[in-house]
């Protein structure tokens, strides 16, 4: 039987995080084509994570730098290791290749981490002189352009530790054509080791018939308080944007929900202000219908964001960023509005909650973004495709990545070095 071992960052959350969701996407596409599968974390158990038993995966908790892992991956003697983040390739891809040199190694980015820090930074240096915390909140989104961008990478740990993970593994799934582009065209690396694979659901979460403009009511922002734009987005939104809209709107309720809301986050709590924090939301597409608009104002950030494909699927229009909308809709219109400053942000969300007519047009235009962009090809079918050209041509191929063979030399592996370092250490 064919195997595959996943090595997640974190165990799949499909109902915190689209990270979660997408995860569980990829192990459910394998399953049906045969594999055995286990999935293996050093995370601690989580309270959300997906019951993967029920499906028939097995889990297994592993350590980090700590040699059981070897035993455990030579005794299971995976065809195909699926990295979840760069993070999980540094720490294990090395003892993946010393007990399994001939296994496919496939990293599955998510988002690209080293353009989201980028953005971060650049965000943090036009924060930097903000005389108090409502200024600092009010910092327009980042728009640097892609040479603004390479400049701030370049020189950055994080991208050159994330781009020698890619180039390390025979393939990498990306969720984001923007993102592919970016590393073709300024990180030179191969487009033959890059594979487009988004969100593989469209469509299939709606209800029929779905919530009308009339029994809907609110406002939503939705997203995992462990992730840092979303986080963020609060912040911009409590601070630059919900006075701005209830000044307009002044019954209205902004309801945020997201798995672990930290102190800091439920203290922003005020239902006075119509800003209601709910934390974790068991039905994410129940509250995403319930809702009449999503706002996403997302300052930094990348990848295509699992909130706005929910709020298409669900008919619920949004109001987002360029940093939002990223990858997400090509040349077709936004099913909702995107703007880049507090007062265009509120109007437009103002607009879009008042309107009906506009609302309604809006959400076909979403629809259309899943039918058209997304629902064009079928992604599922693409991956195994290529996976299957890999399976056939693995010498081949891994010959034309010599960049990639040239970063497991053992000249190269200060990662490796560094955890039997910390191995022994742990031993004493």
């Amino acid at each position: 039987m064919k195997k595959l071992l996943i090595i997640g960052y974190v165990w799949p959350e499909p109902n915190s995080s689209a990270a979660g969701s997408r995860m569980l996407e990829l192990v459910k596409l394998f399953f049906a084509q045969g594999f055995e599968i286990f999935v293996a974390s050093a995370a601690a158990l989580s309270e959300h994570r997906f019951d993967l038993s029920a499906i028939g995966v097995k889990e297994k908790i592993i350590a980090l730098n700590d040699s059981s892992f070897n035993e455990f991956v030579e005794k299971f003697q995976p065809s195909v290791v699926l990295f979840d983040r760069f993070f999980t390739e540094e720490q294990f891809g090395w003892r993946v290749e010393q007990v399994c040199p001939d296994a496919i190694r496939i990293l599955d980015t998510e988002d690209l981490h080293s353009l989201r820090h980028a953005r971060h930074q650049l965000l943090k240096q036009s924060q930097k002189n903000a005389t108090n915390e409502t200024v600092r909140q009010s910092v327009n989104p980042v728009l640097a352009n892609c040479e603004e961008l390479f400049a701030q990478m370049a020189n950055d740990d994080m991208a050159q530790r994330e781009i020698a993970s890619i180039f390390r593994c025979d393939l990498t799934l990306m969720i984001s054509p923007f993102e592919i582009d970016f590393l073709i065209r300024y990180f030179a690396v191969s487009a033959q080791i890059l594979h487009y694979s988004p969100f593989l659901r469209v469509q299939d979460v709606q209800q029929n018939p779905l919530p009308t403009f009339s029994e809907r009511q609110h406002f939503i922002a939705i997203g995992n308080f462990r992730h840092e734009p979303n986080w963020d987005s609060v912040l911009y939104l409590k601070h630059a944007i919900w006075p701005l809209i209830r000044a307009h709107l002044p019954q209205a309720e902004l309801h945020i929900y997201g798995a672990y809301p930290p102190p800091k986050a439920t203290q922003l709590h005020k239902p006075n202000e119509g800003f209601y924090v709910k934390g974790w939301a068991a039905d994410a597409n129940l509250v995403m219908q319930q809702a009449r608009v999503c706002l996403a104002p997302l300052r930094f950030g990348a990848g295509i964001k699992g909130k706005l494909m929910d709020a298409m699927r669900n008919g619920t229009p949004s109001v987002t960023t360029s940093i939002g909308a990223e990858g997400m809709n090509g040349d077709f219109a936004w099913g909702g509005a995107l703007e880049n400053n507090p007062n265009a942000f509120a109007d437009a969300a103002v607009k879009l909650y008042s309107d009906e007519t506009y609302w309604r047009e809006s959400q076909h235009r979403g629809s259309v973004i899943l039918d058209k962009y997304f629902g064009s090809q079928d992604h599922s079918q693409l991956l195994v495709e290529r996976f299957s050209r890999l399976q056939r041509d693995l010498g081949r191929e891994r010959r034309q990545n010599f960049i990639g063979t040239m970063l497991r030399h053992h000249s190269l592996k200060s990662t490796q070095y560094m955890s039997q370092w910390i191995e022994a250490k742990n031993r004493k």
